[in-house]
């Protein structure tokens, strides 16, 4: 079951300067890692994204941090970058909300796998770490992130195409403030 199929180019400015094509797979697929420098849950999955990020590198999947918080400096994202040791991902700020809305994301962290063909296929919690905001379990029994990339990897439907993210709400498009 696939979540949603885009057509069309969405892009965004990486941190580093690059163009961005989140929706777009170069590989395999991309998970859209929806974060804020400012989220505790967000922080603390910094580790386990990053080991699912190198785990998965080498079949063709590509990770992004898109950076959901709409008054968050490229200077802050960078830095955070390199608090939470994420080397070189490649990051971008999501300013106006736009890879977000496509995604359907409303919470950091929350993550999109999306296919090489543009379809999401996952999107949601990256485990069940978290029963509640600030009620962590004692053992993961769930992990909907690896599940969807091994389901993706061997052309295979996602079992859960999606499972409620625990986190920080992200502010939507039309209540973020306009920039000129």
């Amino acid at each position: 079951m696939m979540l949603a199929m885009f057509g069309g180019s969405l892009e965004l400015r990486g941190l580093g300067g690059s163009v961005l094509r989140p929706l777009e797979p170069a590989g395999a697929a991309n998970v859209l890692i929806f974060t804020a420098t400012d989220c505790p849950v967000s922080n603390g999955y910094a580790p386990e994204l990053q080991r699912i990020c190198r785990a998965y590198a080498a079949r063709g999947v590509s990770c992004v941090l898109v950076y959901e918080d709409p008054d968050v400096t490229a200077g802050a994202a960078r830095a955070h970058v390199g608090e939470y040791g994420y080397g070189n991902m490649p990051a971008a700020i999501d300013a106006g909300g736009r890879v977000a809305t496509a995604a359907g994301a409303t919470i950091t962290p929350e993550v999109a796998v999306v296919d090489h063909a543009g379809a999401v296929r996952y999107r949601g919690r990256i485990d069940n770490k978290y029963e509640a905001l600030g009620r962590p379990r004692r053992n993961v029994t769930r992990h909907e992130l690896t599940d969807a990339l091994d389901a993706v990897l061997a052309g295979r439907p996602v079992a859960v195409p999606g499972a409620p993210a625990v986190g920080c709400s992200i502010v939507p498009p039309d209540m973020r403030r306009k920039t000129s």
